[in-house]
């Protein structure tokens, strides 16, 4: 068997695995053995077709985790409107107590409520950011 049949061999196998569990990063593995084998039908050294697939491998990898780090990073799930349907919903605020903490009415219920780091307590419509246990975590509007 040729080193350009086997490099499509394991290109096949490793582009099937990826289906099977959806790992983006076979496929990046595969664009390395697909170049090995191109090199090979070429008749490039198989020594090259090694260095050729474990360049292109490495720079897939390289810029697949640049983009995922550039892209902004989800909410985490108390701050998730997909996750929870309270956040982005508005509460009044009529006062604030010494602690920094105030009962809001919300759902039928009273809420311990409490600002946003850094934000000055101020009374009026607050929109619910977070929710921490059973805290509401609000930012004035």
């Amino acid at each position: 068997m040729s080193s350009a049949t086997l490099w499509w061999v394991m290109f096949g196998v490793t582009v099937g695995l990826e289906l099977v569990t959806g790992t983006f990063v076979l496929l990046m593995l595969a664009s390395g053995m697909a170049v090995a084998a191109l090199l090979a039908q070429a008749g490039v050294s198989f020594s090259m077709q090694m260095l050729a697939a474990a360049v292109v491998d490495g720079i897939a990898v390289l810029g697949w985790y640049v983009i995922r780090r550039s892209r902004p990073q989800p909410p985490t799930a108390q701050a998730n409107r997909d996750v929870n349907m309270d956040i982005g919903e508005i509460v009044q605020v009529d006062n604030w107590q010494a602690n920094k903490t105030t009962m809001v009415k919300y759902r039928g219920s009273q809420w311990t409520t409490v600002s946003v780091p850094g934000e000055a307590l101020q009374t009026g419509e607050h929109r619910i950011v977070e929710i921490v246990g059973n805290r509401l975590i609000v930012q004035k509007i």
